[in-house]
C-alpha cells in the first residue's frame, strides 16, 4: 500500500463545523460551480458518495465508508481504474483554527507506481487548498 499525505492546513473555523460540511456530500452543491469542467466531468454527488469522469481516467466514484465525529472522514472508491482510500482528518488547535490533513492510501504495483505517484501527490495538495478555501 502506497500512502499519499498533504501538507498538514490550516481552516479557520471549528472542528465540528468543518465535519458538518465535509461528512455531507450534498454540501457540494454550494461550490459545484468551482469545479473546472475542462478536467472533471459529469459529476454527481448525494449524501454519502460523489462521481465524477476525469480524462483519461474514466468514471471515479468515492464512498464514505467511516464517520468519526470531529475527527475523521473515511472515503473508499467503488468505482476506479485503482482502489484508492481517502481519510480527511481534522483536530482543533483552538477556537476557529482546525488543522486538516488529507491521506491518501492507494494499492500500486510496482510498473504503475512512478507514473501514478506524482499525479496522485498533485492531486491531494489541489484536494487539501479546495477544502480549505470552502465556505463553512
Amino acid at each position: 500500500m502506497t500512502e499519499f499525505v498533504s501538507e498538514v492546513k490550516t481552516i479557520p473555523h471549528n472542528e465540528d463545523r468543518i465535519f458538518d460540511m465535509l461528512s455531507d456530500l450534498s454540501n457540494l452543491e454550494k461550490v459545484k460551480d468551482r469545479i473546472p469542467n475542462d478536467k472533471i466531468q459529469d459529476f454527481e454527488f448525494d449524501t454519502d458518495s460523489c462521481s465524477f469522469s476525469v480524462s483519461p481516467v474514466g468514471k471515479i466514484t468515492f464512498q464514505i465508508v467511516e464517520r468519526e465525529p470531529n475527527k475523521t472522514i473515511k472515503f473508499a472508491t467503488t468505482t476506479s481504474p485503482l482502489p484508492l482510500f481517502l481519510w480527511v482528518q481534522l483536530k482543533q488547535a483552538g477556537e476557529n483554527d482546525t488543522r486538516m490533513k488529507l491521506t491518501i492510501r492507494a494499492e500500486l504495483n510496482p510498473f504503475i507506481k512512478p507514473m501514478v505517484s506524482k499525479p496522485l501527490q498533485d492531486a491531494i495538495e489541489k484536494i487539501a487548498n479546495a477544502l480549505v478555501s470552502l465556505p463553512y
